[in-house]
């Protein structure tokens, strides 16, 4: 589909990843709606992006959902028109094992990544569904393609929403929408800190890490891309290419491999 004068709601856009769509979108001429629960990350993203009234920055709670099914109608009396959804917010827990997790831990990373997702996307299928061309990004994780000990009820969440996005990628086959999945490795952005997890003791080698990671520019060029060409999958990173491949090949030996590396990390 079109980018340019089209209108498009960013979730996540007040840092990472959703920023960086947001300024790529905007980059190419879009109109854009960036959505996030912190107001200072959506003002940070205002300055960086410099797009006068083709950028409005809605401070949002993606779990509220009452506030999230008024957005339609709201983006519709300013714009006139929805033409993509890109849902890039999520949040990951301490790297703790499920029996040290509490059910209020797994509730919000759930509420978050999983409900936030299908809160936005019922919002807006209506909308998107009745355009002419229209897009619909839903961000997994490669922790939803194996499990990664420390991270179960993440993975959970984000394998959730994979097979919701693939679920919508089946209902749309034939119509103007397109929907894409995708599922970013390793990137370098400050989601242990947005989530209130302590970084330094979640990365044993922060250099090493680092110099591993995607960036988030990177990561969101290739998101952008599949919004214009309408690709249904997208992998980012050699990290989640890899993944991808050893859990379709050899799916019992990816379990065990992944909890040997993940060993160290896991409290």
């Amino acid at each position: 589909m079109e980018i340019r004068d089209n209108v498009f709601v960013v979730t996540g856009a007040g840092n990472g990843i959703g920023r960086e769509v947001a300024l790529a979108l905007l980059a190419r001429g879009a109109r854009v709606a960036a959505v996030d629960l912190s107001e200072t990350g959506l003002k940070q993203t205002a300055v960086l992006a410099q797009a006068g009234d083709r950028l409005t920055t809605i401070a949002v709670d993606i779990t509220d959902r009452a506030a999230v099914l008024a957005l339609p109608s709201a983006l519709t009396t300013a714009y006139g028109q929805v033409d993509g959804l890109i849902n890039v917010a999520g949040i990951v827990h301490a790297f703790k094992p499920i029996t040290d997790l509490s059910f209020k831990d797994i509730e919000r990373v759930l509420a978050v990544n999983f409900w936030g997702t299908v809160n936005t996307t019922k919002a807006f299928l209506p909308l998107l569904e009745a355009r002419p061309a229209s897009s619909l990004v839903n961000i997994a994780s490669m922790g939803s393609l194996v499990p990664f000990p420390g991270q179960g009820a993440y993975g959970a969440s984000k394998a959730a929403v994979k097979l919701f996005t693939e679920g919508l990628i089946a209902e749309h086959q034939s119509g103007p929408l397109k929907v894409t999945i995708v599922f970013p490795g390793g990137i370098a952005t400050s989601i242990l800190g947005n989530s209130g997890v302590d970084a330094r003791s979640a990365v044993a080698d922060q250099a090493e890490a680092a110099a591993r990671l995607t960036s988030p520019a990177e990561a969101a060029r290739q998101i952008v891309n599949a919004i214009a060409t309408g690709e249904p999958r997208v992998t980012i990173g050699k990290d989640a290419r890899m993944l991808d491949r050893l859990s379709r090949l050899m799916p019992a030996r990816a379990i065990p491999l992944i909890a040997k590396k993940m060993k160290g990390l896991v409290k």
